[in-house]
């Protein structure tokens, strides 16, 4: 080889990164700026309802659809990724994506069409899901057939900075246009507070025009994997990739061990450090959006080059040892991270659990979860009080969620009443001016600024926060900078696109984005806010073991084969 075909290929290998992580980040902001609108206008604008709780459920469940059709986008996408080209479908990925974003933001509401909003609404959101679902594998296996040898790591770690990248696009859009549009005493708005809700909320959409254009025009000027070229060639190529992938044991087998031995505690780990952690500091500990956007920012920015470091570290170490550090280092730390978070960004929080906590005895110790969720507006869920509640556990649970004061369920005497425990008082049963009452002097009152209804700022140890959200979003660069690379060389390239893409959007779509349900879910229902940790911890244990056990390290393997 000369040296000017070297650099011939050098150079195609840097320009099917850099259209890699420009199209996949667009599709991630296109993703996740969803996840705000969810919660802050869709209910309204979309599922308008008598009862607010349908309204918001609905929203859920359409924000929902986007995940679930992620491994739905990954089998039908790969396969024709598999069998037509890797080019061809990155192209369609992005299309799909960009189009659907754009639609959302020109969609009429219900007020003007009717329940053809809604509908569409679902409809658009099953297509992102399906084109997010395509475009990963591609991406990933794109970049890494044109990566030189020895940096497969390197080169498909740029891929792995892209969801954070889109995450961070879509807080500082979103985060800008809300100060703005909603500051009352700008002149320039007279819509003053309501602005965004009216109308704001669609430029974050339609700003996918722009990134979508300059995205395709690049996609469309690539040149197809000279791995796919040359497997074509050879005759090599499959004709029934979704068969060869999940209908043969032995290949199906590697599939289950790169789900449970890998991507379903990495997933977890990135929702957990990311938006997780927005959640956390947002519903829990009642910190602004403001200062909430930010420090998730800043993190994100210190944390996100690690993802490259990471990746080519793991060329020269292994893609093994690197993630398995990081799922391991999420189990040992998440409780002692997040606790230190509390104290850190709500002192008087802190202080009140500490000083004063709050115990629910009853005979009803099981209970039954009686709260509905909100989605996850600012990354948030929020709890919405259902429009009935059968036993004071119920009452009691929703009261004391309301007002952001974590407790503990505990156990009764079989037929005993509910009883309130605090600051050496007792209530039984449920009796709203009576617990205010025993609350008093318990601290819990201080929380929040009774003006803002938000933690004060003043008291934050900010500095800290940034840091422990930093440490989070490290973890999540331990996980996620060595995968892409790990997965292309897990499975031959015949197969390759199909079978990498189902076990990373199973692992990243439903155990990793159902996580902050999940996890909130545990923590509103046991009182103990740190108790929804154990869901990420559990299954990045889980990944640990499985991972140490059955993964091989795959950093040699001939990915041409």
């Amino acid at each position: 080889m000369t040296s000017g075909d070297s650099e011939k290929i050098l150079r195609q290998s840097k320009i099917a990164a850099a259209s890699g992580w420009i199209g996949s980040a667009l599709e991630y902001y296109d993703f996740f700026i969803y996840a705000t609108a969810a919660s802050l206008v869709f209910p309204q604008i979309f599922f308008p309802s008598q009862n607010p709780t349908v309204a918001i459920v609905a929203s859920l469940a359409t924000y929902g659809v986007g995940y679930i059709a992620r491994p739905i986008g990954a089998f039908v996408l790969g396969h024709y990724g598999d069998t037509h080209g890797r080019k061809s479908v990155l192209v369609l990925c992005l299309f799909l994506m960009g189009c659907s974003t754009v639609l959302v933001g020109l969609l009429p509401t219900y007020g003007q069409i009717g329940f053809l909003a809604p509908v569409s609404l679902v409809f658009l959101r099953v297509a992102q899901g399906l084109a997010l679902g395509g475009e990963y594998g591609g991406a990933a296996t794109y970049v890494a057939e044109h990566a030189p040898p020895g940096k497969r790591g390197f080169y498909t770690s740029w891929i792995q900075t892209t969801a954070t990248l889109g995450l961070f696009l879509s807080l500082a859009v979103i985060g800008l246009l809300r100060y703005v549009l909603s500051y009352p005493n700008n002149p320039s708005i007279p819509s003053g507070p309501t602005a965004f809700e009216a109308w704001g909320w669609r430029i974050p959409f339609l700003l996918s025009v722009i990134l979508l254009a300059v995205s395709v025009y690049i996609r469309l000027k690539l040149s197809e994997s000279p791995i796919f070229l040359e497997m074509k060639a050879q005759g090599r190529g499959s004709k029934a990739p979704l068969t060869e992938s999940f209908a043969h044991w032995g290949n199906a087998k590697i599939v289950l061990k790169a789900l449970f031995g890998a991507t379903a505690g990495q997933g977890v780990v990135w929702y957990c450090g990311q938006f997780y952690a927005l959640y956390f500091l947002t519903a829990t500990l009642k910190v602004d959006y403001i200062h909430s956007y930010l420090f998730i920012a800043i993190a994100l920015c210190i944390g996100t080059p690690f993802f490259v470091l990471m990746g080519r570290l793991s060329d020269r170490i292994g893609r093994k040892p690197i993630l398995l550090l990081g799922l391991l280092m999420a189990v040992l730390t998440y409780q002692p991270i997040f606790r230190a978070i509390t104290v850190s960004a709500n002192p008087a929080l802190a202080a009140a659990v500490e000083r004063s906590p709050v115990i629910l005895r009853t005979s009803d110790y099981d209970g039954r979860l009686a709260l509905t969720l909100e989605a996850l507006g600012d990354a948030a869920v929020k709890i919405v009080r259902p429009t009935k509640l059968t036993s004071d556990v119920d009452k009691a649970r929703v009261y004391l969620n309301g007002k952001g004061i974590p407790f503990t369920l505990a156990p009764a005497e079989p037929g005993s009443a509910l009883t309130l425990e605090v600051n050496g008082k007792t209530v039984p049963g449920f009796n709203a001016k009576a617990y205010d009452t025993a609350l008093v002097g318990s601290g819990y009152d201080r929380i929040v600024d009774p003006r803002t209804k938000f933690a004060d700022p003043e008291a934050m140890d900010q500095p800290r926060v940034v840091a422990l959200l930093t440490v989070l979003v490290l973890y999540v660069t331990l996980v996620y900078g060595p995968i892409a690379a790990f997965l292309v060389e897990l499975f031959p390239a015949r197969i390759r696109y199909t079978s990498m893409s189902l076990p990373y959007h199973i692992g990243n779509g439903w155990f990793g984005g159902f996580l902050p349900l999940i996890a909130a879910s545990i923590a509103l229902f046991t009182g103990d806010i740190y108790s929804g940790l154990w869901y990420p911890i559990a299954i990045a244990a889980l990944c640990f073991i499985i991972g140490l056990v059955v993964l091989p390290e795959t950093k040699d393997n001939d990915i041409n084969a």
